[in-house]
């Protein structure tokens, strides 16, 4: 044997990785609140090592918009790895996906459109990332009809501020976090804030509290407020060929600041006239959520020019008028728990 041949390295048959290491993946990500699906998706890829794209092979999936389309169907044979190698249970997989509690007719559309007043996929708040510790993307994000932010009030964005591209953490095929753009590297923490005017941050509020009502699902009445919904445009005075769900953020928002008054819009009403059709609406004796489903639905009809639908010579319904009645609502519930919390006696919690 000459010295070279003692020098040389001795191979040897050993165990397969996947024989040895544990069922699960080394790092387990816990779902966060109100977290998307293809959310958590993106950080349990990059917390283990695996740049988003390469992702998918793992789990036997093809590229492109393959995460966002599990949060609208996630296959069975999909959901059974990720319980066993991810640690989470089928009830916070399905909690993650769209298809619970939200309005489909009100998502936003799987597609990335160069033009700028048209929708992509996904909105974010800078500022909402930029405070958490683990930056993600909220379930409600993708709603057609949320323009606001409910922590910070800004407008949501829809775009990196340095591309223009969408949202494309999926096709991330470098190991970064997913809020740093795909295209260009930008990191979406540092976008700036967009002012949201108040009287349209409480619109943006008013829908998407009366989306999150079961009714409007399962009445005649919510199927109605979706319809209206989506044909926003059309009484906004503006893009009136096209479906909300098919605008940008800022051509929705526009459309939410047009139907409410925002100052400075030719053709509306001032600020003051508004706050007088608020003093003359009063909610119903009997009014609850679903009497105001049917209000707002009502109101937007008549931004349209249209007589009420029950009784044509019942006045019509102002939306700030609306508004204003859900303000009640809202105080009432807001003091009633604060009643609650207060009665309840020190050092016992209420179960």
């Amino acid at each position: 044997m000459t010295a070279i041949d003692a020098q040389a390295p001795v191979i040897s048959i050993r165990e397969r990785y996947r024989d040895i290491v544990s069922k699960r993946w080394p790092i387990i990500t816990t779902p966060q609140p109100d977290e998307l699906l293809s959310s958590w998706l993106h950080r349990l890829a990059y917390s283990n090592g695996v740049p988003a794209r390469a992702f998918a092979r793992v789990l036997g999936l093809n590229s492109g918009m393959w995460s966002a389309a599990l949060d609208l169907r996630l296959p069975i044979d999909v959901a059974n790895q990720l319980q066993t190698y991810a640690g989470v249970s089928l009830h916070q997989l399905t909690t993650m996906t769209l298809s619970h509690t939200l309005p489909n007719q009100l998502l936003l559309p799987l597609r990335n459109s160069r033009r700028r007043d048209r929708s992509t996929w996904l909105q974010f708040c800078s500022q909402c990332l930029a405070d958490d510790a683990h930056p993600y993307f909220r379930r409600r994000w993708r709603l057609a009809t949320r323009v606001a932010c409910d922590t910070h009030g800004s407008r949501l964005r829809d775009r990196c501020p340095s591309c223009r591209s969408h949202v494309a953490a999926f096709d991330q095929s470098e190991l970064v976090p997913q809020h740093y753009c795909a295209l260009c590297g930008y990191d979406l923490r540092r976008a700036s804030a967009i002012d949201l005017c108040p009287v349209a941050r409480r619109l943006d509020r008013c829908i998407d509290e009366l989306c999150s009502y079961g009714s409007t699902s399962s009445s005649s009445a919510g199927g109605v407020l979706i319809r209206r919904l989506l044909n926003i445009p059309r009484p906004a005075g503006i893009y009136p060929r096209t479906i909300l769900t098919g605008l940008s953020a800022s051509a929705r928002t526009r459309c939410f600041e047009r139907l409410v008054g925002h100052p400075g819009d030719e053709g509306i009403e001032e600020q003051d006239a508004l706050a007088g059709a608020e003093a003359r609406f009063v909610l119903p004796p009997d009014g609850g959520p679903g009497v105001l489903i049917g209000q707002f639905a009502e109101a937007l009809a008549c931004k349209l020019g249209r007589p009420p639908a029950a009784d044509i010579d019942r006045p019509m319904i102002d939306l700030s008028g609306v508004l204003s009645a859900y303000e009640q609502m809202r105080n009432i519930s807001t003091m009633a728990n604060q009643r609650a919390r207060r009665s309840v006696p020190a050092g016992r919690c209420q179960c």
